[in-house]
């Protein structure tokens, strides 16, 4: 790794990174963006130290597969320098800001998928890193590559995303501009040809993008998908498709044990309540994936974490020793579908305690069958969720909540079922609404 020269300037920008320390209300956050959403026991152990010496010691899984670190004060640069030194950092300094390619936290070892994405993705981001001309992409434009895993986030919008699919016994990969792999695909492309497909999108977005145009939606909004593709078609060999649609993903396959493609292997995945992890819990989960695993952990879009490559004989021991130290393993339990943002009590946007309410809401939703994903927020950012959950709670208060349920129809949260609710009100009328038959 070349690691960044301390005088070279970053960019501005409201996006944390490594090497850049955004300020909250509860101190500066510093985002690690992970390889793949894999990271090695040994660098997990630093992240966790580095948080204790050096911060609040507060750690959050995010909800693009990466870790963050809270409440970092004046010794920020201590910090950096002992994250970089565990290799976290990127290949450049401009080179950290775009390291934004999401995989599945199974990529290369899931029983129903395609493609292993692995080494492709590791091409582009080398070259996302490597060449300067990339470093002037937005820090939130992002790639999704999806080898056709059973676990797999297809609800994420990405300004470019493909997906690996077999045709008569030939490697594809179908794509789409400024959407997920649920939509309708532009066309499809070899998968040798997967890098040149990327870096040709990339090339041609800078091209033609204005300098307020920062994504791909907002491309789209003037120059027509079909025209993209054309000049496209110039530099990669481009291939229309008929009548494909992407398998649905299997849902909760990120929590407990899961079959891999090795027979005698699993992956057993662990729910950080809220996404939140103390420095105990990430050492804990390094350990254990040392004694069990092959010493690394694979982070989730759905703000945990899985330990991949455990011998099935092995399971149920590292299972309980996870949920010894804190983890979520029971995908019947509230908790383990409940996204909160950091709330007013980091953040000065917040209108409400997001994380303590979602604690109190949890206890009021233990029914067995209610597995009902709720996102609260605590302003309309809605930075703890990157899609639409089907249950919002938007702060308008201390303590109160807009409640409103997903709404293909509808823009933003969907419908607006009740306004200035407490959370002992939306208890009740969640836990009533999953008794009624009515309830789709």
């Amino acid at each position: 790794m070349n690691e960044p020269q301390q005088h070279t300037t970053l960019r501005p920008s409201a996006c944390p990174g490594l090497l850049r320390i955004v300020q909250a209300l509860d101190g500066g956050i510093c985002r690690i963006k992970l390889n793949g959403g894999t990271i090695t026991a040994v660098q997990a152990i630093a992240v966790a130290e580095a948080a204790e010496r050096f911060a609040g010691g507060v750690i959050e899984a995010t909800n693009r597969g990466n870790l963050q670190i809270r409440g970092v004060g004046g010794e920020s640069q201590c910090l950096i320098d002992s994250l970089l030194a565990a290799g976290l950092g990127p290949r450049s300094m401009a080179g950290d800001d775009v390291r934004n390619l999401m995989l599945s936290p199974t990529a290369g070892i899931d029983p129903h998928s395609v493609l292993d994405t692995r080494p492709l993705a590791a091409r582009i981001l080398a070259s996302l890193q490597d060449n300067p001309v990339f470093h002037d992409l937005s820090a939130k434009f992002a790639v999704q590559l999806d080898g056709g895993e059973a676990l797999a986030m297809l609800e994420h919008h990405h300004d470019l995303w493909l997906s690996a699919v077999e045709r008569e016994g030939e490697g594809m990969l179908v794509f789409g501009l400024a959407g997920c792999p649920t939509d309708i695909p532009l066309a499809a492309v070899r998968v040798e040809d997967g890098h040149a497909l990327v870096i040709a999108v990339l090339e041609l977005f800078l091209e033609r993008a204005r300098p307020e145009q920062t994504r791909m939606r907002h491309l789209l909004t003037e120059c027509s998908a079909e025209s993209l593709l054309q000049s496209l078609a110039e530099h990669v060999a481009v291939h229309p498709l008929d009548q494909w649609q992407r398998a649905p993903a299997e849902p909760h396959r990120h929590i407990g044990t899961h079959a891999q493609r090795e027979a005698s292997l699993v992956h057993v995945g662990a729910v950080p309540p809220l996404g939140r992890l103390n420095p105990a819990m990430l050492k804990g989960a390094a350990r254990l994936s040392e004694a069990f695993g092959d010493a690394s952990l694979r982070l989730t879009p759905w703000q945990s974490l899985l330990l991949p490559n455990i011998r099935v004989q092995d399971a149920p021991m590292l299972s309980q020793q996870l949920q010894d130290l804190g983890f979520v393993l029971d995908a019947a339990q509230p908790l383990a579908h409940m996204l909160a943002c950091t709330g007013s009590a980091g953040c000065a946007k917040g209108l409400a305690d997001t994380k303590r309410d979602a604690v109190q809401l949890a206890t009021l939703l233990q029914r067995p069958d209610i597995e009902r994903h709720v996102h609260l927020s605590g302003c309309p950012r809605s930075c703890a969720s990157a899609h639409t959950a089907p249950v919002t709670l938007l702060a308008v208060g201390a303590g109160h909540y807009d409640l409103y349920f997903r709404d293909a129809r509808q823009p933003g949260f969907g419908a607006l079922h009740a306004r200035n609710l407490t959370i002992d009100a939306v208890g009740a009328l969640l836990d009533a609404r999953s008794r009624s038959p009515l309830d789709a």
